[in-house]
């Protein structure tokens, strides 16, 4: 039989009906992509993970009438309630992320999340019977996904109580998807760069990008295990979890002692929780390993205010930043070109705080 049978596509209701009742106050949503700590914002909305804007935008309209009290004057009280707070504390933040700034920063987080599930293997928690059928089925998985996805979401909302079950189903299958693609096709809808050729002339030339009329390039993709606990951490960080930064930091240190990045994101994450100590000596070692690691010498800053004098510099970092006074001398002006262009990809996670 089909996954997708008739009688598939209602394999999921008991477990709606054992979850909801629990889950829907406090909207405890602990399954998907949502058990790795990140927020499923394409499930609230119920599109898939690969939904262009204008998708994401007409989705949200018909969810936001769906949910409005205009729509539910024949409703019981407790369901109005209930659509309220749907609408104010989840669909719409979810909406805000995948139309604004952010999106693009959520799909890398999507991106490397399946390449990390498909490059550990294994199977992940499932719940829904919809979903493991998916992780088991063979064929198109894009095809199979978007079937799936689609019937669910027809009644996302409807009752009000089966949402929050409904959105876990949802993450599921998006979980699902990301490992069988292993993150691949997440960003195939951003908007392409013009194209170097599209006004040929009369001679060959070389296009020079400037940074008046290029966009800022997305973070690099994760080269290293490193990097990855870093780009985890650099999630955390946006939402002000700085304790799981620190875990995910320190994990990472340990496959790389010396990593300066690593060290510097984790002095960071420290002085963010005022933690002056520990801050000194991650971003001392991460300038040991690298002088011109721009968080690090933001950071630098930081702590010189608090302490109301210099950070101490070791001489294996002295050593490392030149061995001769003209070469210092060059080093210290590379310092202060680096620490004004915000710290590349990561720049903006500190900003102009001095707390």
């Amino acid at each position: 039989m089909s996954l997708f049978s008739s009688a598939g596509l209602f394999l999921w209701r008991p477990f709606l009906l054992l979850t909801h009742i629990t889950q829907i106050m406090a909207f405890s949503i602990k399954h998907g992509l949502f058990q790795y700590d990140l927020t499923d914002h394409h499930a609230v909305l119920g599109v898939s993970v690969t939904a262009d804007p204008g998708t994401v935008r007409k989705r949200y309209l018909k969810l936001a009438r769906l949910l409005h009290p205009d729509s539910l004057r024949n409703a019981s009280e407790e369901d109005k309630r209930q659509a309220s707070e749907l609408l104010s504390k989840l669909v719409n933040p979810a909406y805000e992320v995948l139309k604004g700034k952010a999106r693009n920063e959520h799909q890398i987080v999507l991106e490397q999340t399946g390449k990390r599930l498909a490059s550990e293997g294994g199977t992940p928690k499932l719940n829904s019977d919809i979903a493991q059928s998916f992780l088991k089925a063979g064929g198109d998985a894009n095809s199979g996904y978007t079937q799936a996805l689609n019937a669910i979401a027809k009644k996302q909302y409807r009752p009000i109580g089966s949402a929050i079950a409904t959105i876990e189903i949802l993450s599921e299958l998006n979980l699902v998807y990301l490992m069988k693609q292993g993150g691949k096709g997440v960003r195939s809808t951003a908007p392409k760069t013009p194209s170097n050729t599209a006004k040929p002339s009369g001679k060959t030339t070389t296009a020079r990008p400037t940074a008046a009329n290029n966009a800022p390039p997305p973070p690099a993709t994760p080269s290293s295990p490193v990097e990855r606990y870093i780009a985890r951490a650099q999630e955390y960080i946006t939402k002000n979890n700085f304790a799981k930064a620190v875990l995910e930091l320190r994990d990472g240190l340990k496959l790389d002692p010396k990593n300066s990045a690593c060290h510097a994101m984790l002095g960071m994450a420290y002085l963010k929780q005022d933690q002056i100590s520990m801050a000194k000596v991650h971003v001392t070692k991460a300038l040991q390993s690298n002088p011109n690691e721009p968080i690090a010498l933001q950071c630098k800053t930081v702590l010189e205010k608090k302490l109301g004098k210099p950070l101490g510099v070791s001489s294996s970092s002295a050593k490392s930043s030149g061995k001769s006074t003209g070469k210092s001398a060059r080093t210290s002006g590379s310092r202060k070109t680096d620490k004004s262009q915000s710290g590349g990809r990561f720049g903006g996670l500190f900003g102009n705080k001095n707390k």
